[in-house]
């Protein structure tokens, strides 16, 4: 055993548990923890979501709250303290995925694909969390 706390996951607030996992399940390579997957019927806001990744280790999680400031970075009245960060293989996939995030409802906050060194998006999802996409 190890001396050491391991981390489970990261847990992101959110007034829209369902649709922020949605929308992460469909940016990435998730899916649904067992029992978290939408149901056919409609449902109450489900306080806690997660997502896994193929070997069914959780890798993202989704806490309702009922209010959630949007962030106003790249001025520090609320600050990011917190983003996630995806990397594609070159400059050609860092676009295709930026008009995937975007269809799926998150904004371009910042770009940077004018870097030779590290071409990259930053975007607010649909809760106004950013998360980075960029060439890696």
């Amino acid at each position: 055993m190890s001396p050491y706390p391991e981390l489970l996951h990261t847990v992101i607030d959110t007034t829209d548990t369902r649709a922020l996992a949605e929308f992460y399940r469909q940016l990435s390579s998730l899916r649904h923890r067992a029992g978290d997957e939408p149901s056919e019927t409609p449902e109450s806001q489900p306080g806690w979501l997660v997502l896994v990744d193929a070997s069914g280790v959780r890798k993202l999680a989704f806490q309702r709250v009922d209010l959630l400031p949007r962030i106003t970075w790249p001025a520090h009245d609320i600050p990011m303290q917190i983003h996630l960060d995806f990397t594609v293989r070159n400059a050609a996939e860092l676009q295709r995925q930026r008009q995937r995030a975007e269809s799926l409802g998150s904004q371009v906050m910042f770009d940077r694909t004018d870097d030779a060194e590290e071409p990259l998006y930053v975007f607010a999802d649909p809760s106004g969390h950013p998360f980075c996409i960029f060439v890696a």
